[in-house]
């Protein structure tokens, strides 16, 4: 493997991007990552390669790729302008704010999403179900981070909370400002590797970025002690490199995420009511008053929980409600 090539891995390139370069671009232009994103820049790194450069790619259509934090993009060797942005394994999007017919690009090409709560009161299982669904829909990895152990003696509650939502989910507790517990998470964050964190203000992402990186150039803030809850201080969509390998996101707007198309996400992470739904005596059954309802038998013999129920359907009908304006704006 040459300099080039190794650059590019440690960056997180591999088959599926090099597998799309024609032959003309593969000696006309080289592939470079983008690391952040700035009013009407980005900023980008490859082989031998970082720099500023324009977001906006020449005779790109509006329905077109743009770049975002994440991607892929080919820069041609004359001009240093964009050419193309590479076909994504997955990306991370919401509505846009104060238009709800545009999305907005959140991440791109991520291998795995750390999902983050603390052991507070802001703990929250319908959260976490949320954020669960969103990475489900999207197809990438999910870890469920427990912060600020320290504030509490019953550690196993809140992981039991979490197990009832997947038993096999993978979950690690930690304390943000101690290392050595911090560094279990470098298992999802070797060479290449890239991991996103999805979670309210507050719950201690900033802090886990610091000590993940061993700086803190991350900027952090206090919680607000009536509450236990934060303010966002991640202002700049932006990649931050760990030093034994594997690139971190932290993102202002993915907790703003919104539900819309995530229909398979849903089904997945609420594959007890989906399986059960499917024994009901009819197929388009609302699980009311509907005779031969599966879903209702399930909670009256207590396999399934109401409260659990009660947030399935809160969540589909907040997917349905969000993806209809996309539906209208496609057709």
């Amino acid at each position: 493997m040459n300099a080039t090539d190794q650059t590019l891995r440690e960056l997180g390139w591999d088959d599926h991007f090099a597998g799309q370069l024609s032959a003309a671009e593969a000696t006309q232009t080289h592939a470079v990552r983008v690391m952040a994103v700035h009013r009407g820049q980005v900023e980008v790194v490859g082989a031998g390669f970082d720099r500023l450069v324009s977001p906006y790619v020449q005779g790109a259509r509006p329905t077109d790729d743009h770049p975002t934090v994440g991607d892929w993009l080919l820069i041609a060797d004359d001009t240093l302008l964009p050419v193309r942005v590479l076909a994504r394994k997955n990306l991370f999007k919401r509505r846009a704010p104060g238009d709800g017919r545009k999305e907005q690009m959140i991440a791109a090409n991520v291998d795995t999403v750390f999902i983050v709560a603390s052991c507070n009161q802001d703990f929250s299982v319908a959260r976490l179900e949320r954020y669960l669904v969103l990475a489900r829909d999207v197809g990438v990895e999910a870890v469920v981070v427990l912060t600020k152990i320290d504030l509490t003696e019953t550690v196993a509650d809140f992981v039991q909370a979490i197990r009832a939502i997947e038993p096999d989910l993978a979950i690690e507790t930690v304390d943000g400002r101690v290392p050595a517990q911090v560094a279990r998470l470098a298992a999802w964050c070797g060479i290449g590797r890239t991991v996103a964190f999805l979670g309210s203000s507050g719950v201690g992402k900033s802090t886990l970025v610091n000590s993940l990186r061993g700086s803190d150039s991350i900027a952090t803030q206090a919680v607000r002690a009536h509450d236990d809850t934060g303010r966002h201080t991640t202002t700049v969509r932006r990649m931050h490199r760990l030093d034994h390998g594997g690139w971190l996101l932290d993102l202002p707007g993915m907790r703003e995420l919104q539900l819309s198309e995530a229909a398979e996400g849903i089904a997945e992470v609420f594959d007890d009511f989906a399986l059960a739904a499917a024994d009901c005596r009819f197929s388009n059954c609302a699980h009311g008053n509907e005779p031969g309802c599966a879903v209702r038998a399930a909670i009256a013999a207590g396999t399934l929980t109401r409260e659990r129920f009660d947030r399935w359907r809160l969540l589909a009908a907040a997917e349905s409600a969000n993806a209809a304006p996309v539906y209208k704006r496609r057709r």
